[in-house]
């Protein structure tokens, strides 16, 4: 683990440096209102929508090529559904990595850069010159399809994950997208869903990781399906120009979702700069020609719209590289080992160990029966994130190598052949996708194998694939141990194998709370009542557009994932942060590295935090230290505790490492829906550091100035 991380930094030096705009942002808009002039009313207009699905518009005869866009949740998609394959050369094979979740699992923001450098290098070699990613939406919601594509319910950790892979994939030269802006946490109908959110859950939930992005250079940014407090997002002037532009200081190019629109002059005088994917929509009645020729909108107003996508392009260099040629670079085929190795890195610190009462690891003697799903395939999701990728490495592949003749397979065991088992990995889990959502309980038939394998065999390990949590209430406690093992991409099966003979210390920890039941959750009530998701057959959302909308009320504002359990009272199974290693730590000897017995926070003077982290066990691990902090008599409603902080740290056996924090006196604000700023109360405040929300070692008293 240790020497990973060192060669992927030697990565980072060099890749930051790379690739860079070539010019300022306020440069690009003046060249870009050169070229506008030169457009005529047809060709501005042509630029305001997608071209061939996949492509930002263009006027190729006036300088203005055609740039290829490609999904990228878990690797470079190779699109085979466009009008015209014949204007891209798609790439003959691209790495499939671990799902985003499982990417926010490892805590650790090198390896973030490391996936995000590995996915804009194959996006390079595949002509692509921006990524319609990363994913960003706060998990709320465990049945929500898309949930595997995003990093987690806590608004730091997601904030700290998304810098360093845009700053990883925009090193390469390739744009990054983030999205879906905002509140899009069902895909239940997805597309008659209205997101009604509080302005303080607005901006401490769920921008923080786009003001990340932003803050690391941010291209583009897409728009969502839903409605944000009664607008569609893709069409409002508060989300894009007023929130997005002003508030989040975002200066490039915005993108609605792929036929997200509805009223034309709304989109032209909201900020929004590209309707995608641009195909003509039967449910839109007035087009930007007719608005433009009946008075409503103004040619100024189209070349308003259009200016920032020609800017973002002049800005980093697109227009020339593919007038060029250059749009592509064979020479980063080479690279792809180098990806391999950051996929199974990713899925080596992002399995989460919940449960083990001793089992694990196994030693390759032991005689194991295998049972259940995904023996012979790569779990994975599905929708716009589905990478097909090469050279798949399955459970059974590797589990036959290390165990031999020790290991058989039986899909669907009896009784008998579990209870002779020496050993049981019982394999299941949900295929999770976008437009749509699954219930919390898992199949009928998986649900009943794994139960049939508790109960008959105590010592049976289940392996989960899931994109979210799952209700494993009936089974958690009869198993012998429990590894999360999400979706881990191509060659992940090979780190939980790796994992399963302890080869690999787990090091993951839990990016969302799983709770008991999904009644404990805050979006019990996403879906209308009356439906039901078990029953639910097909995908009716794709063409379900809004004769009719329904109203998701996000009731417990600021009180997201852990915040929600803790102010309830209510225990979750599996806490967030949480995550179990083959070596035990103690966190000792906290304390705030400043003079005073009254510890004291103000704008001109931060906190400085040591704790001494310890390996207690027998093996090299790493840890997650986790800081949050909690306000004692808040003015308004606030969590008990907020994580700001984090710190993963390999730590050989009975070795000691002192992890430090700064804590400044914007982790301890809150917004004031009042003055719309940020604002931190003068009074009492705590540290509390641990390795999970659950599991607090250290509380240090401090005041805030």
């Amino acid at each position: 683990m240790k020497r990973l991380l060192l060669s992927f930094s030697a990565v980072f030096v060099s890749a930051v440096v790379l690739a860079q705009p070539v010019m300022s942002f306020e440069e690009a808009e003046a060249k870009a209102n050169e070229i506008i002039k030169t457009l005529t009313l047809e060709e501005k207009l042509s630029m305001t929508q997608g071209h061939n699905r996949f492509f930002f518009p263009g006027v190729p005869e006036k300088g203005l090529p055609y740039i290829y866009t490609t999904d990228a949740s878990m690797g470079v998609k190779n699109k085979q559904h466009m009008h015209d394959a014949s204007e891209i050369m798609l790439a003959e094979r691209t790495t499939q990595f671990p799902a985003f979740i499982m990417l926010a699992a490892t805590f650790n923001p090198e390896l973030a850069h490391a996936y995000g450098h590995a996915v804009g290098e194959e996006a390079r070699m595949a002509g692509a010159g921006v990524i319609l990613g990363p994913g960003m939406n706060i998990y709320r919601n465990a049945q929500c399809g898309r949930n595997f594509e995003y990093l987690g319910e806590d608004p730091y950790l997601a904030a700290s994950i998304i810098y360093d892979y845009v700053s990883g994939m925009q090193s390469t030269g390739t744009l990054a997208c983030a999205k879906h802006f905002l509140c899009n946490q069902t895909e239940f109908y997805r597309r008659r869903s209205n997101s009604i959110v509080d302005e303080r859950a607005i901006m401490e939930i769920y921008t923080p990781a786009f003001k990340a992005a932003i803050d690391a250079g941010v291209a583009t940014v897409m728009t969502a399906y839903n409605q944000l407090n009664g607008e569609w997002t893709g069409q409002s002037k508060y989300v894009i120009t007023d929130l997005l532009r002003g508030t989040l200081g975002f200066k490039g190019m915005v993108m609605s979702d792929w036929n997200s629109i509805y009223d034309w002059k709304d989109v032209i005088l909201s900020g929004q700069n590209l309707d995608m994917p641009g195909e003509d929509a039967f449910y839109i009645k007035k087009k930007p020609a007719d608005l433009v020729a009946e008075g409503v909108v103004t040619e100024k107003d189209i070349e308003n719209m259009i200016r920032p996508t020609i800017a973002t392009c002049i800005r980093w260099g697109l227009y020339d590289r593919y007038n060029s040629g250059k749009q592509y670079d064979k020479t980063l085929e080479a690279k792809l080992p180098a990806h391999l190795e950051v996929s199974y890195q990713t899925a080596a610190e992002g399995a989460v160990l919940l449960k083990n009462n001793g089992i694990l690891p196994l030693a390759t003697t032991a005689k194991v029966l295998v049972v259940g799903k995904w023996l012979d395939s790569v779990p994975h999701g599905g929708g716009a994130a589905r990478v097909t990728g090469y050279d798949h490495i399955t459970l059974k592949d590797v589990l036959t190598e290390s165990f031999g003749n020790n290991v058989k397979f039986v899909e669907k065991p009896t009784a008998g052949q579990l209870k002779a088992a020496d050993v049981v990995l019982c394999v299941t889990g949900t295929f999770d996708s976008e437009s749509t959502e699954r219930p919390f309980a898992m199949d009928k038939k998986d649900e009943a194998l794994v139960r049939l394998a508790v109960e008959n065999n105590p010592k049976t390990i289940v392996l989960v694939h899931s994109g979210s949590a799952i209700d494993m209430t009936a089974w958690a406690d009869k198993s012998a141990a429990i590894l999360y093992g999400w979706y881990p991409g191509q060659n992940g099966q090979k780190a939980i194998r790796d994992i399963i003979i302890g080869k690999v210390n787990p090091s993951g920890k839990l990016p969302m709370t799983i709770e008991r039941s999904f009644k404990d959750s805050p979006a019990v009530n996403s879906v209308p009542v009356g439906f039901n998701l078990a029953k639910a057959k097909g995908n009716p959302n794709e063409k379900a557009f809004h004769p009719w909308t329904y109203d998701v009320h996000y009731d417990e504002s600021v009180l997201v994932g852990y915040r929600w359990y803790e102010k309830k009272g209510i225990e979750p199974l599996f806490p967030f942060g949480y995550g179990l290693s083959y070596t035990t730590f103690s966190l000792d000897k906290a304390k705030i590295l400043s003079k005073g017995k009254v510890k004291t926070l103000t704008d001109e003077r931060p906190l400085k935090v040591a704790v001494e982290l310890t390996n207690t066990g027998t093996v090299a691990g790493a840890e997650v230290v986790q800081l949050y902090i909690a306000e004692k008599n808040p003015t308004v409603l606030r969590p008990l505790k907020e994580l700001k902080a984090t710190k993963k740290v390999a730590v050989e056996p009975g070795k000691k490492a002192v992890v430090t924090f700064d804590v400044d006196k914007k982790m301890c604000s809150f917004w004031c829906d009042k003055s719309h700023s940020w604002y931190a109360n003068a009074g009492e405040y705590e540290i509390l550091i641990g390795n999970s929300s659950a599991n607090i070692s250290a509380t240090l008293p401090f005041v805030v100035e």
